[in-house]
């Protein structure tokens, strides 16, 4: 029997591997170091704490707010 916490952490989970690559790909850069710029950045933080309000939206905006959180921490894409 699945758990209402493992539900969550697994849509978290897929909606988190799934931007990541369309991060990369808006912004010409692998997986790998998309990854790392997000995460250096501020933008992984950002997705765990609001993947919730993010997956409802279109993965343009979503894409355009992580650039845009990254910007603000210093990110230079």
């Amino acid at each position: 029997m699945v758990t209402e916490l493992d539900k969550v952490t697994s849509d978290k989970v897929s909606f988190i591997t799934f931007i990541i690559p369309e991060f990369a790909a808006a912004y010409k850069m692998n997986i790998q170091k998309a990854y790392l710029y997000l995460k250096k950045y501020g933008g992984l933080d950002f997705l765990n704490r609001h993947w919730w309000a993010l997956h409802t939206d279109c993965k343009y905006w979503v894409v355009r707010d992580l650039y845009e959180v990254c910007r603000e921490n210093g990110g230079i894409r």
